[in-house]
């Protein structure tokens, strides 16, 4: 009798590979109000570098913000650059892989939340479909995305954008 089998047999089906495709650079907007944030926010940031097919260019700082149209702690806020070649939808998936890994629940609408990725820009994409529209339908409203975006890209972000959420408190944290 043959011994038995003490690790899963090889799946040699073939596997539906995406595509290789042309590098794009990405924008991810990132936060946390729940728990460790800043850790959180840190941990995000590395498990977004370490993605498949896709280099982390830079990282903003943190930024602290209060919750709009919802309650809980102040948020945790920073934006990525990578550079991938994963589609959209496809960057989508492993940033919310990323979110359930870090205790992410979905409640209700801008319930607190232990993270929150944001796919902001895909390159020059325009894309509206029922699981991701970029660029994000509401970025140029909320300072929490525009302050870390002009830290790292300042071409992305105009003066009169700046001015718009002025009113929005936001403050770049040093040591969170």
């Amino acid at each position: 009798m043959p011994p038995a089998l003490t690790t899963p047999p090889i799946d040699r089906r073939p596997k539906r590979l995406e595509a290789m495709r042309d590098p794009v650079v990405a924008t991810i907007g990132l936060g946390a109000n729940l728990g460790e944030a800043p850790a959180t926010v840190r941990a995000a940031i590395a498990s977004i570098g370490a993605l498949a097919q896709t280099q982390l260019l830079c990282a903003s700082s943190l930024y602290r913000s209060a919750p709009i149209a919802s309650s809980g702690p102040d948020y945790v806020n920073a934006v990525v650059q990578v550079r991938t070649a994963l589609s959209a939808p496809a960057l989508l998936a492993e940033l919310q892989t990323i979110e359930l890994a870090a205790g992410r629940e979905r409640p209700y609408r801008n319930a607190p939340r232990t993270l929150d990725l944001d796919v902001l820009l895909y390159g020059h994409a325009q894309i509206s479909s029922r699981t991701l529209t970029v660029p994000h339908p509401r970025m140029q409203q909320r300072a929490f995305v525009l302050l870390p975006l002009s830290e790292i890209a300042p071409e992305l972000v105009s003066a009169e954008a700046l001015q718009a959420v002025g009113d929005q408190l936001v403050h770049r944290e040093i040591g969170i």
